[in-house]
């Protein structure tokens, strides 16, 4: 029986010791999921899955410590972020149970042309069908909750592969959904290598796949799925800000160290690339240097942390790899550009590193932001819009012209004005374009994306 091992991303401890499933059990998943899904006399009525996720958000909000520290234990997120992601999973669970209310097609207008008289039409909604979603680390249960709860919501049957770095809260948020009263074969897990991942991602029975990762595996998979498989793909960005004169200093620093250093940089829409105008680009540099370096780094069970460890060491050394690349080629290191332990990385700003370094043209998923000074907007704009990323973007100004230019301007999905990139509400669209993704996030998106329409057309002559 092959078996992986959990540890603390923090200092390597054992947390738990988990099955690996094999090619049978992804076949045993995906024909229970089938056989669930053709047989329409086993969907279960709306009302009950409303009445299931009502009781799994209320499992959660009794179990909001137990949660969080299963999160901060395997992904290494601080104790404070992780309690927040808690807490955002379960208004996840709730924004699914609401979104239902208002889940419903339309009317499709008739009459209007002689061809068309004398018939009624509408649209209804219906699971779209299989769901395969690869899910990955740095969220590991509100990133579990986006990919399952808005298929359970709709109806459709869905196999989770989550991370092998963090399976715990997965497995522990399924287990709640059984526990709430949904039966297995709507939501089930697969602990999975690679191999079995993509035989689930491809197969034939799936209709939907959901993928949180690397960019490399996310369009591979994407050019391998079965035909008529509807894909959704969240990979990163190097997320630009641009800050003009005008930019509230007040509000910026502490908006830019969050943006930048919340989770040690592992998320997908991270601060990283910062054009600040000339003018206050040494008084910028100088007021977030002094914020990063204040930020405690350390044991995620540290209720002072802010900046958790790495998820593992090959990746705390390739961070530091390409920082030292980046001084090497020119940039100046203002603070940081160390490990912490062999765990953790320093928060670390770099100033006008080369445009072809590591650091300015992919995306680090590390504590690390890089400062360029600029003349002219549109110089800044330019340098933005320079890679194949298309994701979150902001610019901080006070001018509602400038902003508004910036907003129209910049390539990006979402453009936060006066915010960091990694803004984010559970109700908003949210994903990639480009080389950053496709299909957009968000728990009502999510439904409408694993749903289908069906068009139902009635003529009668009762009907002018």
């Amino acid at each position: 029986m092959n078996m992986i091992q959990v540890t603390s991303p923090y200092d390597g401890h054992l947390l738990q010791e988990i099955k690996i499933d094999d090619k049978k059990e992804v076949d045993n998943a995906l024909s229970l999921a089938r056989e669930v899904y053709e047989d329409q006399s086993k969907w279960l009525p709306k009302y009950e899955r409303v009445a299931i996720l009502q009781k799994t958000a209320q499992i959660m909000s009794e179990r909001i410590e137990e949660l969080t520290l299963i999160a901060a234990n395997e992904g290494g997120k601080p104790y404070m972020d992780s309690k927040v992601e808690v807490e955002r999973a379960i208004n996840g669970v709730k924004l699914a149970i609401e979104h239902l209310g208002v889940y419903e097609g339309k009317e499709v207008a008739m009459g209007h042309t002689k061809s068309s008289a004398n018939r009624l039409a509408y649209t209804m909604k219906e699971p779209i069908g299989v769901v395969a979603a690869i899910s990955a680390f740095n969220h590991p249960l509100n990133l579990c909750v986006h990919q399952t709860v808005p298929a359970i919501a709709v109806g459709s049957p869905v196999i989770i592969k989550p991370s092998l770095l963090t399976p715990m809260s997965t497995l522990n948020f399924v287990e709640i959904l059984y526990e709430a009263g949904l039966p297995k074969a709507w939501c089930q897990v697969l602990i999975a290598e690679n191999e079995e991942s993509q035989y689930l991602a491809t197969h034939t029975k799936i209709d939907y796949l959901t993928f949180i990762g690397s960019a490399a595996v996310g369009w591979f998979l994407n050019s391998k799925v079965a035909a008529g498989t509807r894909v959704g793909l969240e990979h990163g960005g190097v997320a630009p800000v641009i800050v003009e004169a005008d930019a509230d200093l007040e509000e910026l620093i502490p908006a830019l160290a969050k943006g930048a250093f919340y989770h040690a940089g592992q998320v997908c829409v991270s601060v990283q690339r910062i054009y600040v105008h000339q003018s206050i680009v040494q008084e910028v540099t100088q007021r977030l240097s002094t914020s990063a370096q204040k930020m405690v780094v350390g044991d995620p069970l540290d209720p002072k942390t802010e900046i958790g460890p790495i998820i593992s060491h090959k990746e705390v050394n390739r961070i530091d790899e390409w920082v030292h690349e980046a001084i090497e080629g020119g940039a100046i290191l203002v603070c940081g550009g160390e490990k912490v332990g062999e765990s953790c990385y320093a928060a670390t700003l770099l100033l006008n590193p080369s445009k072809d370094a590591k650091v300015s043209t992919k995306e680090v998923f590390g504590p690390v932001a890089c400062i360029y000074s600029y003349d002219n907007i549109e110089e800044a704009l330019d340098a933005a819009n320079s890679l194949e990323f298309s994701f979150q973007a902001s610019v901080f100004t006070k001018n509602i012209d400038t902003a508004l230019h910036a907003v129209r301007r910049l390539n990006a999905t979402a453009v936060m004005v006066n915010d960091h990139t990694a803004f984010r509400v559970d109700w908003m669209p949210f994903g990639g374009a480009k080389a950053s993704g496709l299909g957009l996030g968000g728990i009502s998106y999510s439904m409408e994306e694993m749903s289908k329409d069906k068009l139902m057309v009635i003529k009668s002559k009762a009907l002018q």
